[in-house]
């Protein structure tokens, strides 16, 4: 069975980092894709970062976290990671990490509405403001 659980989540003040982490357990964690997403009640959820599987895989970002978020796997660890630096108060929302089997998408492909990924966590409630 697969479990997805993020972490890291919590009340910043703008301009300040957060890391979020994400375990995947009970599958081969180095064969999935894995994805950042975030939501905010009422709106869309938008895709914030997403890696391949591929050793080689370019990251892809939401261009209004470009230059400031960076997504990156540790493969031993079944986990994934969401480097948020100069938060802002648009980004106060659910982040919700998710993980996909499907194999051979552009790495745009995983975050364009999550539809690609298999198994989501539960969130963690991201709250940027003064």
């Amino acid at each position: 069975q697969v479990q997805v659980v993020e972490s890291g989540g919590g009340l910043v003040q703008p301009g300040d980092s957060l890391r979020l982490s994400c375990v995947a357990a009970g599958i081969s964690f180095q064969y999935y894709a894995v994805g950042w997403f975030r939501q905010v009640t009422g709106k869309e959820r938008e895709g914030v970062s997403c890696l391949s599987s591929r050793r080689d895989s370019r990251a892809h970002y939401l261009e209004s976290v470009k230059g400031r978020f960076t997504i990156s796997r540790d493969n031993a660890k079944k986990t994934v990671y969401l480097q948020m630096n100069d938060l802002k108060p648009d980004d106060t929302a659910v982040y919700y990490c998710a993980v996909s089997q499907k194999y051979g998408y552009p790495e745009s492909d995983y975050c364009s509405g999550g539809t690609l990924m298999d198994s989501w966590g539960k969130g963690t409630l991201v709250t940027v403001s003064s």
